[in-house]
This record gives C-alpha cells, structure tokens and sequence, in this order.
C-alpha cells in the first residue's frame, strides 16, 4: 500500500515539472483510441532487442538525438529529400543513427490496429524505454500526446545541439544547460553508454594521445583502430555492452571511458564524486536514470494542433 501511494505521488510531481507546455501530454492520451500501442511496441521491440541486443542502444540514442535537437518531435526521423538536407544528415548522425527500420515497422503495425492516431514521437518514446528495460534496464512511464514535426532541423543546429564526443567538461556542461539540466542530469544521461559502440573515427585521437585513460585499455582498443583506417571499426562503450548497468560509472572511475567526453565527467572535476556515487551504488542510478530519462522525454514536444501525426515516420504527410 505504501509502495503504491509512493508510486502516486512520484507520478504526481513529474506531471507537475512537465510544466505548462508539456499539459497535453498525459498517460492515459491513448487508452481509448489506441488500447494496444503499448503491447505493439513491447512485441516489437522485444523481438528486436532479442536478435540484436545493440539496437537496444541505438533506439535509446535515436530518442536522445530527437530530443536534444527541437525537442521530442519525431524529427530524426524524417529522411533527407534532394533539397533537404535534414538530421539524418548531419555529422552526429551521417553512419551512425540507426534502428529507423525498428521504428517503421512498429509504426506499420500500430497504423494498421489505429491509422492516424499514434505519432511517430510517442512510438520512438515508448521504444527508446521498451529497449533499455530489455536490456536489463529500469523501466519509466512515458507520458504521451506527442506529434510529428513537418520539417527536420537542419545539420548546422543539429551540430549545435548535438554533445561531442571530442567536447571538454566546460562544453558539456553548456550543452546540457541550454536544455535545463543540470550537471547531475548530464552524468546521469551519459550513463546511457553503458550500452552500445562508438566508432574508431570517435575514440582514436584518445587511444593515441590522451593520457588520462588506463594504459593497458587504450593498448587494446588500438589493436582495432589503427592510426589510419578502420574509421568505422567498433568498440563497446562498456563491457559488457549489452546489459544494462553502472560499469559505465565504475570504468571512468578506472579512467577506462571510451570516448573523450565520457571520461570529462570523471576527470579533476565537479561531477567527479556523482560519477563515484552511480559507480558505487547501481540501484541509485537506475532510480536516477529512469526520473531523468522522463524529463528527457519531455522537452519542448508538440502537442494539440501543432505538427502532425505522420502516416509514414520517413516523410511528412
């Protein structure tokens, strides 16, 4: 009983942080116009993450790529057309988004059980979550009502919008304030690499000439990622990185970060005793995880008349 009140009043304080702008997003937006949305999604992604347990990241870095851009809108998702070059375009995201095939196909089953009513925003929202609790991951309610932007942001505000693997502590920092978080919120939500890779393009410059990263693991990670070459080449974000937990935290600790800007926030720096809070205690950052990863879901999304409920995720109506 005190669990469920608990529960209640937990629920109750983040509806009330969504603010004025997110009102319309509600958890119940599709009980009666679209009852089986959610088990759509789960079955999907379910079916997904278990053939390819990587793309549960990759859904969960689609959702954060969306939502830091113009906000939750869906925009990503837009392919470029021959005279605009949108996000999928962009440097953050040119090779290395991916999962937007996942996303198609739950929006074809949900179009089929409920046409027109379920945005591809809301869809990759619920898979993003769905994704990481599959993973091993705490689970999070996503409040909904979410619509479709018509027009993607363009690469320039993509890039400017976009945390750098290659950014310092300061940038960071100013890259997640512009959004209302804190450097807490940034440590929490980069803990989201504890699952997936990065790209050889996106590590070599630390593995060849950093200091501040353990010997031995950067002598290892260069057997795949010469000096030259191999731009494309994989290494986990975490070992393991398939499951989802806080050694992401316990590596930076070991200054064993893959990237750049992971091991920023463990690195002489304020958020150095949060890194060794998550590292130390697992189920603390899967509480703060799940609270922040709700706040994330809800920046800036359109809501009642504004945007659209794209028939197709790819391309506006």
């Amino acid at each position: 009983m005190a669990s469920s009140s608990s529960l209640k009043i937990f629920l109750l304080i983040v509806a009330l942080a969504l603010g004025s702008a997110n009102a319309q997003l509600s958890w119940d937006f599709y009980e009666s116009s679209c009852p089986d949305l959610q088990d759509i999604v789960r079955e999907v992604m379910t079916d997904t993450v278990f053939g390819e347990r990587r793309m549960g990241a990759s859904i969960l870095r689609l959702h954060f790529h969306d939502c830091f851009v113009h906000g939750c809108d869906g925009s990503l998702l837009l392919d470029d057309t021959r005279t605009v070059i949108g996000e999928k375009g962009a440097a953050p995201n040119r090779n290395s988004a991916r999962g937007f095939e996942v996303i198609d196909e739950i929006k074809t089953q949900v179009e089929a059980a409920c046409p027109n009513i379920v945005s591809c925003a809301d869809i990759l929202a619920i898979a993003a979550r769905d994704g990481v609790e599959l993973l091993g991951g705490p689970r999070w309610e996503v409040p909904l009502g979410r619509r479709d932007a018509r027009n993607p942001a363009t690469p320039a505000e993509v890039n400017a919008n976009i945390p750098s693997p290659f950014s310092d502590f300061a940038a960071l920092v100013r890259s997640f304030a512009a959004k209302r978080f804190s450097a807490r919120d940034m440590v929490i939500l980069s803990g989201g690499h504890n699952i997936g890779f990065a790209q050889c393009s996106n590590f070599r410059s630390r593995i060849y000439n950093e200091s501040s990263i353990n010997a031995t693991y950067a002598a290892g990670l260069r057997a795949n990622c010469p000096r030259t070459g191999g731009d494309s080449n994989l290494a986990p974000l975490d070992v393991p990185s398939s499951v989802f937990d806080n050694n992401y935290y316990k590596n930076l600790v070991n200054h064993r970060g893959l990237l750049h800007s992971d091991q920023q926030i463990y690195n002489g720096v304020s958020t150095d005793s949060i890194v060794q809070h998550f590292a130390n205690d697992g189920a603390a950052f899967r509480r703060a995880f799940s609270e922040t990863m709700m706040r994330l879901g809800n920046l800036s999304p359109l809501t009642g008349t504004a945007g659209e409920i794209r028939r197709n995720c790819r391309r506006h109506n």
